[in-house]
């Protein structure tokens, strides 16, 4: 099971850093309105992502490296710290999209979570939250 997680981890990371730091003006077409694309703030939007990227592409470094490292870690204790943290991680992207699926639920935000694309990452971002601390839980007991 921890193999898997370290996995997924890897692979949605790197995919975090693909968008946010290769493909950002991607991912600023899906956060910025397409009557709001003409202005600077998408051009800043754009490249300020790249240190979202930055910190994708770490997080999914540590998680090949422990990947490929399993045995330097002999307690489980020190796995259950790892995986907490991944979920934080997670967790902190999905947490910070919460009031605005609020409010898109009202008809309202800034940007659209609960549609398409940002859908896919709200729900994903939730479930390795949801997976990393279940693995981090099951090691720390």
């Amino acid at each position: 099971m921890l193999e898997v997680v370290l996995v997924l981890n890897a692979l949605w990371f790197a995919m975090g850093f693909n968008v946010f730091s290769i493909r950002n003006k991607i991912f600023a077409k899906l956060i910025v309105a397409r009557e709001d694309r003409d202005t600077p703030v998408f051009d800043i939007l754009a490249e300020s992502a790249r240190f979202l990227g930055g910190f994708n592409l770490a997080f999914s470094l540590l998680n090949i490296l422990l990947l490929i490292n399993l045995d330097l870690f002999s307690e489980n204790i020190q796995w259950s710290l790892l995986l907490f943290v991944n979920a934080v991680a997670h967790g902190t992207q999905f947490a910070f999209n919460v009031p605005i699926a609020l409010h898109n639920r009202q008809g309202k935000g800034l940007w659209q979570v609960l549609k398409g694309t940002m859908l896919f990452i709200f729900v994903t971002d939730f479930l390795m939250m949801v997976f990393n601390a279940v693995v981090a839980a099951i090691y720390f007991f």
